[in-house]
């Protein structure tokens, strides 16, 4: 099932649904849905929908299959949720390691996106007014669906809720000012995902996935999430050792070789750049780079 958020053409509310159709071209919104739905109600945020079984996923898919539907044509793709964390692996594949000039770790590198870095799928990214070394890292993201501690890693797979594909955009003079990735990883506009939650039912192995990114038509990164250092199970069953995972939390688990921070001389990204990233069966994201708007700057009042 292909969960998403939708916003019509002229419309100001965001509507929760399901995509249909061999393209995936129609958007059914839950509201429309009603007795079919579980609790016979429309959720009102895409983490309920985690949760539902395989039977009440069947009921959705069947009752959207005759119901009313937007054409995508007509209006946007949203950022399927915000989460309450967004955590990041990094050099989570050799190659990448190797191009970053670092080693294979003996165990995840961990650091986090603040959650104001989500953006929508198709939404642009913004190229900082402090910074020219802005990048871009293609990714695998996965979804938790149950809250869950002490997850051990034969059974994580059972608390993944859903996956989709993410862009850990970085900007790298800030990311490599002190040793905590943080700031460089968490400027606004920073964190594309989407276009939609494919649910965990539909990926028979998440390390069995091509992952492509473009710049400009230029394909940049090709992997299979085969050569993660650390799989999907290996990294909920770590960071579930330290702290409780909440239905909705993200995790991106790292990039391939490609970036454009390793090529000689680096190629940054700049105003005008459109760059695509694709993860087999989870779809493709596309956003444009524009400069920082000066709406960006508060008003910071006088002393």
């Amino acid at each position: 099932m292909k969960l998403a958020r939708f916003r019509p053409a002229g419309g100001e509310i965001a509507e929760l649904g399901v995509l249909r159709g061999e393209a995936l071209d129609a958007f059914v919104p839950f509201s429309g849905l009603g007795a079919a739905l579980p609790g016979g109600e429309a959720p009102k945020d895409l983490r309920v929908c985690l949760a539902w079984s395989s039977a009440e996923r069947k009921a959705v898919a069947e009752a959207a299959r005759t119901a009313e539907a937007h054409p995508l044509s007509e209006g946007t793709l949203l950022a399927p949720l915000k989460p309450e964390k967004c955590l990041a692996i990094g050099l989570n594949y050799k190659a990448h390691a190797e191009e970053f000039g670092g080693t294979v770790a003996p165990c995840p590198t961990v650091f986090t996106k603040q959650v104001s870095c989500i953006t929508g799928p198709f939404a642009p990214i913004h190229r900082p007014r402090v910074s020219e070394a802005l990048d871009y890292e293609g990714e695998m993201v996965l979804v938790i669906g149950k809250r869950c501690r002490h997850v051990p890693e034969a059974r994580a797979l059972e608390v993944v809720g859903a996956y989709c594909v993410g862009n850990d955009v970085s900007v790298r003079d800030w990311q490599l000012q002190t040793p905590q990735f943080t700031m460089g990883k968490s400027f606004d506009t920073h964190g594309p995902i989407g276009p939609y939650l494919t649910t965990a039912d539909e990926i028979n192995d998440p390390q069995a996935l091509n992952l492509q990114t473009w710049v400009n038509g230029e394909l940049r990164q090709e992997s299979s999430t085969a050569l993660m250092i650390f799989s999907c199970a290996q990294l909920i069953a770590h960071l579930s050792t330290a702290f409780t995972l909440e239905p909705g939390d993200m995790i991106f688990t790292g990039t391939p070789a490609g970036i454009g921070h390793a090529m000689k001389p680096p190629a940054y990204l700049k105003v005008g750049d459109r760059v695509r990233v694709a993860v087999e069966g989870l779809g493709e994201i596309e956003n444009v780079v524009v400069a920082e708007p000066e709406t960006t700057a508060l008003p910071f009042p006088a002393a």
